[in-house]
């Protein structure tokens, strides 16, 4: 045999073996979305998390030309729609928007979750984040965390601290003011948002930690005082509202990030068009002066940035549930 056409002969086999690859990959990468795709969010509607999904998938559904379908799996702190999403096909038709609750602090604090966020879910952008604001009624006579500290520090029996569920971000936030404070707390969590707000306005309980947009609404309407913000500087919602660093407490400086998700396993390039489209939707401004305006801080990250984040903040949590000695179950 001819040693040329030999050697023309296995060229022209090892090409066409790599275009017979490829081809599926553009195929795939063309082909999607093809159908209408499923968000799925772990809160009720008419909530701040509600607000940034209806207002992310609307976005995305003009810029994938598809149907979003929004989809409220509420309940157990964001853990029913995280689990949900886990357990569903890889193939990039149902994403999930899941916040720090859920995500970095649910494995630290329930040892019988019904998924692994770290082996079950792929970080797609953190899309936003959100701060708290220390509230108390308007009835009570802490004007400054200082006078809080004091009236806590004073008081027989622990302070409590209403939270919006096991688990979340103001429950442990609360536990990491108190020590940092030395102040006894006791939680008191509530499943709803709404009798949670009750419980503060009407003094049964006498503090918690509520995100940027709830308390603006609530402070300027008088009925909670606000005392200070976990942000690294002011918001400019409640701009009269100091910081936990000015208020001379730095290490409160927890807040809330909200990442859009995938069940692992779905093809990279389909998690790559995602980020890029998240991206492009963030930056759009109508989106970001709606988020803004809920009291989102926008984000936008790259797929990298935002598994390097959850990464951290899944050993940040950890450490401070164990320090807490809670267990959920």
């Amino acid at each position: 045999m001819n040693p040329f056409l030999s050697r023309r002969r296995c060229l022209a086999t090892g090409l066409a073996a790599s275009l017979a690859g490829a081809v599926p990959r553009l195929a795939l990468a063309q082909a999607y979305p093809s159908r209408s795709l499923r968000l799925v969010v772990g809160f009720a509607p008419g909530t701040g998390p509600d607000v940034l999904t209806r207002t992310l998938g609307h976005k995305l559904g003009e810029t994938l030309r598809q149907p979003i379908v929004i989809e409220n799996r509420s309940g157990a702190g964001g853990q029913i729609a995280a689990g949900f999403a886990a357990k569903s096909p890889p193939d990039g038709y149902t994403l999930l928007i899941a916040d720090v609750a859920g995500i970095s602090i649910a494995p630290a604090a329930f040892s019988k979750l019904s998924y692994d966020p770290a082996r079950e879910l792929v970080p797609v952008s953190e899309v936003v984040r959100t701060d708290f604001v220390l509230v108390v009624p308007n009835a009570s006579p802490a004007k400054t965390v200082a006078e809080f500290v004091r009236m806590a520090s004073s008081a027989g029996d622990k302070t409590n601290f209403a939270t919006f569920g096991a688990g979340t971000p103001g429950h442990f936030g609360a536990e990491m003011f108190a020590e940092q404070a030395k102040f006894r707390v006791e939680p008191v969590h509530f499943r709803a948002t709404g009798d949670a707000v009750t419980a503060i306005i009407a003094g049964d309980v006498q503090a918690a930690f509520v995100s940027t947009a709830l308390a603006m609404a609530q402070v300027k309407g008088g009925t909670l005082r606000a005392l200070a913000t976990t942000a690294p500087q002011r918001s400019p919602l409640l701009p009269e509202v100091p910081t936990f660093a000015e208020a001379g407490f730095p290490k409160a400086d927890f807040s809330a990030w909200f990442c859009l998700f995938v069940p692992a396993g779905t093809p990279e390039d389909i998690v790559a068009e995602l980020n890029t489209r998240v991206v492009e939707a963030v930056r759009d401004r109508e989106v970001r002066q709606r988020l803004e305006e809920a009291g989102f801080s926008i984000q936008g990250t790259s797929t990298e940035q935002a598994r390097r984040m959850v990464a951290a903040e899944t050993e940040r949590w950890k450490q401070v549930v164990t320090a807490t000695g809670f267990k959920g179950d």
